[in-house]
């Protein structure tokens, strides 16, 4: 099993920085590809990024690709999400997920969830 923890969100201005990170527990985390999304209010919960459990494999969301980038530690069970130039339709509840089908953007081949951390982008 894998307990996930984000942490890191935060208010900031539209253009800014944020790095959200996301705490694994379990001995079978490195075995674990990892994924992140987020769902903003009334919608529904989308892909964001995903990473390998190598690291060595990164996808992106359209919307994001060139400004978030996915990192993993694997020696430290940590794995993050830098966000830059963010914007206000970037405002969501930012989610971790674990899954052993490396690079799915789908929710039901995730098997481990967080509690999410919110992320607020003021214009």
């Amino acid at each position: 099993q894998v307990q996930l923890v984000e942490s890191g969100g935060g208010l900031v201005q539209a253009g800014g920085s944020l790095r959200v990170s996301c705490a694994a527990s379990g001995r079978t985390f490195g075995s674990y590809a990892m994924g992140w999304f987020r769902q903003a209010p009334g919608k529904e919960r989308g892909f964001v990024a995903a990473i390998s459990w190598s690291g060595f494999s990164t996808y992106y969301a359209d919307s994001v690709k060139g400004r978030f980038t996915i990192s993993r530690d694997n020696a430290k069970q940590l794995v993050y999400l830098e966000m830059n130039s963010l914007k206000p339709e970037d405002t969501a509840v930012y989610y971790c997920a674990a899954t052993r089908s490396q690079g799915s953007r789908r929710l039901s081949d995730y098997d481990y969830w967080g509690q999410g951390t919110q992320v607020t982008v003021s214009s």
